[in-house]
């Protein structure tokens, strides 16, 4: 995973925002892929996590449990 797929991840986060659900799930699919990514030890990893938290700026509700 690149800091450019996340950028690109984050995009498609953006424009699914109207989708509360949809842009919900696609977030926590990008946080776990990005948390995998640096956890076998993918390069630059406070730069792919600096980008994933990028999403926290877009506006759609949350759901938790």
């Amino acid at each position: 995973m690149t800091v450019d797929d996340v950028q690109k991840r984050v995009e498609a986060i953006r424009q699914a925002a109207f989708d509360d659900e949809a842009a919900h799930g696609m977030e926590d699919e990008l946080y776990a892929e990005v948390l995998k990514a640096i956890a076998n030890g993918e390069d630059k990893p406070e730069k792919l996590a600096a980008e994933a938290l990028k999403t926290e700026k877009i506006e759609f509700y949350r759901w938790y449990s």
